[in-house]
């Protein structure tokens, strides 16, 4: 069973209720900002983490690294690692449902509700998960580095988004999940951003499960496939002269977004992330002179989720009296 599906029923219905989570997580990186700008990268994959780990087994442990049954594990190999890891966790979720406490819904929980519908073993499903959380904290935060690294690129492109949002939702109160209808530049800049710069250049390996035939040639079932994300993000056929970063490629002669340009490495629709929202609500983005930005080779190597290749300067565009003071009202993790 490929874990694309059960991600889809897990969430396809009941996706509104993590909003509230996201936002309550996302207020630290605001405030992370204010107080230590330096650590902007470790606030962004903290966020992704919390998230994530919540998402996946219904728990609030910042990350990783201070979980401690997690802790436990360094030694062991990365094998031995990855197995008690995963099913710990699993088993974690087990007891909470066991106990009959109301828990909250996670991607594991609904695994072992329906195990009987898919036919996983309890170390498939404990994997899946692991997978989803790893993938997903990583490519979360991996993605909210590149949209915010074009902003700086881009400086008269981030000007234009946060003249949207200041004529949609100004600078008196919070951002939420529904102005990002209203946000049609905005989305059109994230779509960009990672059109531009593929958080994955060589995309991930999938495997045929049956004979698949595609114009002349035979694909045997059991073949391990990768779509390269780089070729297929810079073709000129889908998109005219790739080499400019245009977000209003994205955009129609009405101002909405098309309806028949759609991107690849997504396929939930068009999404704002909350915390990409937020910092370019709060914050003009710029990068320190000291520092020059190589994107090229840092995306030729096929990850930027522990190296950034630049450093962001941020400028308040709102004080930081007022700002402290819409984050202090935001909710608390659910």
């Amino acid at each position: 069973m490929a874990i694309h599906p059960l991600i889809y029923l897990t969430f396809q219905c009941d996706a509104e209720p993590y909003q509230p989570l996201l936002m309550s997580h996302v207020k630290n990186i605001v405030l992370g900002i204010l107080d230590n700008p330096q650590k902007f990268q470790h606030h962004v994959i903290t966020y992704a983490a919390m998230t994530i780990m919540k998402v996946a087994y219904g728990k609030n442990t910042p990350t990783y690294a201070t979980d401690p049954k997690v802790v436990q594990l360094k030694y062991l190999p990365w094998y031995g690692r990855d197995l008690k890891l995963h099913t710990g966790q699993l088993e974690w979720v087990k007891e909470q449902m066991q106990s009959n406490e109301d828990i909250s819904p996670s991607f594991t929980r609904y695994m072992l509700e329906n195990s009987q519908s898919y036919g996983l073993t309890e170390t498939e499903m404990a994997f899946l998960a692991g997978v989803f959380f790893g993938a997903g904290s990583d490519m979360t935060s991996a993605s909210i580095f590149t949209v915010l690294m074009a902003a700086t690129c881009f400086p008269e492109e981030q000007a234009k988004v946060q003249a949207e949002l200041d004529a949609v939702i100004g600078r008196h109160r919070v951002p939420t999940f529904a102005d990002q209808g209203s946000l049609p530049c905005l989305q059109a800049f994230i779509s960009e951003a990672l059109r531009w710069r593929p958080v994955v250049s060589g995309g991930l390996a999938h495997r045929t499960t049956k004979d698949v035939i595609w114009e002349n040639y035979c694909i045997p079932a059991g073949t391990t496939v990768l779509g390269n994300h780089w070729s297929i993000s810079w073709d000129p056929d889908v998109y005219p002269e790739p080499h400019v970063f245009k977000p209003q490629r994205w955009i129609d002669e009405q101002g909405d977004l098309r309806d028949n340009l759609k991107f690849f490495v997504y396929s939930f629709g068009q999404r704002v992330c909350p915390a990409i929202l937020l910092v370019l609500w709060a914050y003009k983005l710029t990068l320190d002179p000291t520092k020059p930005l190589e994107p090229d080779m840092v995306f030729m190597a096929g990850s930027m989720v522990n190296f950034l290749p630049c450093t962001f300067e941020f400028e308040k565009r709102i004080s930081e009296t007022d700002l402290r003071s819409m984050m202090q009202h935001y909710p608390g993790v659910v």
